[in-house]
């Protein structure tokens, strides 16, 4: 660290500001430090720093997949603005499971990070004691609510009820839900439950469920299924814009008409969405904004901070043309 402040004229504390806290430094400085780093070819020593600092830089995440774009998209979003705040980033996946997940907790933590990113708020007890245990600060992303746990994301029910209303303007009163498996997925369980009750609180006959794997041959097989047991359904509900890209698909195949004869609706805003033909009527998710601001959260906590412990963002309708009024009968 002599050596590059020596080669770019300034002070070692000068050079630590820009590998620490880049953001907080002017342009030229850091201009300056960056240039000397690149011409030394100084890398620094993480273990030697992180004894030095009781601290690693670094911060874990898991999620359940990375084959998702909404979580690739907030991973992304999580190590952009955490570098900016002078942190790492380690990820894991879980694959949906939770032994694997409480896995990869133990390994994250054997590997020093600071903090830790989850999806989510229904974990297994023993990852909140191992947590608890290690006085390790975490952030349950996607979700908001329970007030446990520090959260930063959406309400999943409510913006599933602004969904339902639409379809309800729209004449409908026959309605079907496709869904993913709810087990050990508090985000997919919460938008069931909110189209559920909306539909129940608008004095409709409850929907039709039908529970497949998150895959876009699930979605059509799926809708042959909800056909089978409500061919009254008018309208389809997808917890997920990937089974709502296969309802639609489905659709075709058996020459029903989308919005006429079958409104499909998803969830998450998929970059898919707005390309579909036709196409799909949809809940944004702000995964970028959900994994900028835990990001923001979980180093403040990892500093101790004064942070929000609760953030709650929106989760906006887009209305396309896979919605349409309900036809007559």
């Amino acid at each position: 660290m002599a050596d590059v402040a020596r080669r770019a004229g300034v002070s070692t504390a000068s050079v630590s500001r820009v590998l620490n806290t880049p953001d907080q430094v002017s342009r030229e400085l850091r201009r300056r430090v960056e240039s000397a780093v690149a011409d030394l070819r100084y890398v620094r020593h993480g273990a030697a720093r992180a004894l030095a600092a009781r601290r690693s830089h670094t911060i874990g995440a898991i999620v359940p997949t990375l084959g998702t774009a909404i979580f690739a998209t907030g991973v992304e979003a999580l190590q952009r603005r955490l570098d900016a705040l002078g942190h790492a980033l380690l990820v894991a996946h879980s694959q949906n499971d939770p032994a694997v997940e409480l896995r990869q907790l133990r390994t994250l933590l054997e590997r020093g990070v600071d903090g830790i990113v989850l999806v989510g708020h229904r974990h297994r007890p023993a990852l909140y004691r191992l947590l608890a245990e290690t006085r390790t600060p975490y952030v349950c992303t996607y979700t908001f609510g329970n007030g446990r746990h520090a959260c930063v994301g959406i309400d999943h029910a409510r913006a599933m009820a602004t969904l339902v209303a639409h379809l309800l303007a729209l004449g409908h009163r026959r309605f079907g839900v496709i869904t993913s498996p709810t087990r050990d997925n508090d985000r997919i369980a919460q938008r069931l439950q909110g189209a559920v009750a909306a539909v129940r609180s608008a004095g409709c006959a409850p929907p039709e469920v039908v529970e497949a794997p998150y895959a876009i041959r699930d979605g059509r097989e799926a809708l042959r299924a909800l056909l089978a047991r409500a061919p009254e359904a008018t309208a389809v509900i997808c917890t997920t814009d990937i089974h709502a890209v296969g309802v639609v698909a489905e659709a075709r195949t058996l020459g029903l008409d989308v919005p006429g004869r079958l409104s499909v609706t998803g969830f998450d805003d998929l970059a898919l969405a707005a390309d579909l033909e036709p196409p799909l009527t949809t809940i944004r998710v702000p995964a970028e904004e959900i994994g900028a601001r835990a990001a923001e959260m979980l180093v403040g906590r990892v500093l101790g901070k004064p942070v929000a412990t609760a953030i709650k963002l929106d989760a906006e309708l887009n209305v396309r043309a896979s919605t349409g009024a309900a036809p007559r009968r």
